[in-house]
């Protein structure tokens, strides 16, 4: 099982938000703690990823209900599962536990999925979703003292290994890491990954098509661009003999009209900081409906030599925070950039629901992928 395979046949369909899905249930705080955290000394209510644990079932049955619209790609409930994240609640030893059971919830729903649906041969897989983290690296909390950070490179990736080995662990086919309002962030995650990879380097032959290779030369090139302000912030060694990493999908999120990042980057400044990582592809998602996202997509598609992903929110929110925009709509939109020939990977992201899903899978079921361009070597 491929996903590069499949992405050079189809258009394959991410699936849609997570907590849209999971108000629907209107939970309390003790369904939230269930009986392993009933006398927890602070509220749990909110916290999304813990449901992993204490309620299995609602998640997988969400993941299935995706499935069944037609996703080919479902993400962990992991968005905020890191140590850093989890001490909003002080469930910090937490992280590595919830990493590993959103991965099995959704191997559970593919597993169900597949026992109800015998006759469909189309793979899925399990994107492995690694969050921006509550905090940033690149910007100061504090306005009266612009130079300080709440959080320091060193810590966060450490916070992101623990995740990425939970996920891995978990059986995760596939690691995402989204809604990228701060690059440096996102740089932490590379970080990571590439650390871990290097120190457990996942057997091709025992990993199904997990895995893809990563040559020497690009693990040399991302030690010269992991950098910031002039400053190396850490350095990855030679992996040697060739070790094998799931592929890395990345996710940026253009904040407003000006079409930059929170930390600043334009769309290409994003692009080019994370492309050492040799991702799967790059994308956008979130913050954005698809009306206002389409002339970012359209750019990235002319820019990237990597799979395009796009998945926009259900438009705009409204007054009351919530969103508006018509399942039907919504696959009007995605299929027009199908059309256009600018993307290989399309979802849904806020207020985004299963019913979005399929109106985005029956829009672009029988449409061409974009084709890769091929890349010049200098």
């Amino acid at each position: 099982m491929d996903i590069r395979k499949e992405l050079e046949k189809r258009i394959l369909v991410i699936d849609g938000a997570m907590g849209t899905m999971i108000q629907r249930h209107k939970l309390q705080e003790a369904d939230y703690r269930g009986e392993r955290f009933k006398d927890w000394h602070c509220d749990v209510k909110g916290n999304n990823d813990l449901l992993s644990i204490t309620q299995p079932q609602i998640i997988t049955g969400i993941h299935k209900q995706y499935l069944d619209a037609g996703a080919d790609i479902i993400e962990t409930n992991t968005f905020s599962s890191t140590s850093i994240a989890q001490a909003d609640y002080d469930m910090q030893s937490l992280a590595y536990e919830l990493n590993v059971a959103s991965a099995k919830c959704a191997r559970a729903a593919i597993d169900e999925y597949k026992i109800q649906n015998p006759t469909n041969q189309d793979p899925k897989f399990v994107a492995g979703a690694i969050g921006p983290l509550n905090k940033t690296l690149s910007l100061s909390p504090d306005v009266n003292n612009p130079g300080y950070r709440a959080v320091t490179f060193d810590e966060v990736v450490t916070a992101y290994y623990e995740q990425i080995k939970g996920l891995v662990d978990g059986g995760v086919d596939v690691l995402l890491i989204e809604t990228i309002f701060d690059t440096l962030n996102a740089k932490a995650a590379i970080f990571a990954i590439k650390k871990y990879f290097h120190e457990h380097p996942l057997n091709p032959s025992a990993a199904g098509g997990r895995t893809s290779s990563i040559a020497q030369s690009e693990v040399n090139e991302e030690q010269q661009n992991l950098r910031t302000d002039g400053a190396v912030q850490g350095q990855i060694p030679p992996l040697g003999g060739g070790g094998a990493e799931l592929p890395i999908m990345i996710s940026g999120t253009i904040t407003d009209a000006s079409g930059r990042t929170l930390s600043g980057q334009t769309l290409e400044a994003f692009y080019i900081s994370v492309m050492h990582a040799n991702p799967l592809s790059v994308g956008l998602n979130c913050a954005l409906g698809a009306h206002e996202m389409r002339p970012h997509i359209e750019e990235l598609s002319q820019i990237a030599s990597c799979y395009v992903s796009a998945y926009p929110n259900a438009g705009l929110p409204n007054a009351m925070g919530e969103y508006d925009e018509n399942p039907e709509d919504t696959g009007h939109y995605l299929e027009e950039w199908a059309k256009e020939g600018w993307v290989n990977i399309v979802g849904g992201c806020c207020g985004t629901t299963p019913d979005h899903i399929k109106h985005i899978a029956d829009h672009v079921r029988k449409l061409q992928p974009r084709e890769l361009p091929v890349v010049e070597q200098v």
